[in-house]
Order: structure tokens, then sequence, then C-alpha cells
């Protein structure tokens, strides 16, 4: 039996799309709120993903936060 990985759902990256905005925008409540609306399988997905980039969840809310929303 081969296990699939997580998949990350539609919804759950517009949550975080959210998220990372609220961020940027100064309004950690709302980003909180965003991620929240995660549904755990996705969850785990994106931190994989980041994982494999080296990053955390954690760590791109603070970037996002820092700079703004701007790369």
């Amino acid at each position: 039996m081969t296990a699939t990985a997580p998949v990350i759902r539609p919804l759950a990256a517009v949550h975080l799309r959210e998220a990372l905005t609220a961020a940027a925008d100064g309004h950690a409540p709302a980003a909180l709120a965003a991620l929240m609306h995660i549904d755990p399988e996705s969850w785990q997905a994106i931190e994989t993903r980041l994982a494999d980039l080296g990053t955390t969840v954690l760590d791109a809310l603070a970037l996002a936060a820092r700079t703004g929303g701007t790369p």
C-alpha cells in the first residue's frame, strides 16, 4: 500500500493567503482567524511544503508582517 501525500484544498489555500495578507496589513487577529479555518489535512500539507522550502508557517507570517507583503 502506498501512502499518499496530504493535499492542500483550494479553500485552505485561500485561508492561507488571507492569513498572509492580514499579517502584512498588521492584523494579527485576522491572520490567526484565517489559519484556524484550515482543515487538518491541508494544514499538514502546508507544513510539509513549507518545510521542503526550508521555512515554517510562523516564518512566512513574520516575513509578511515585516515586509508588508512586498517581496
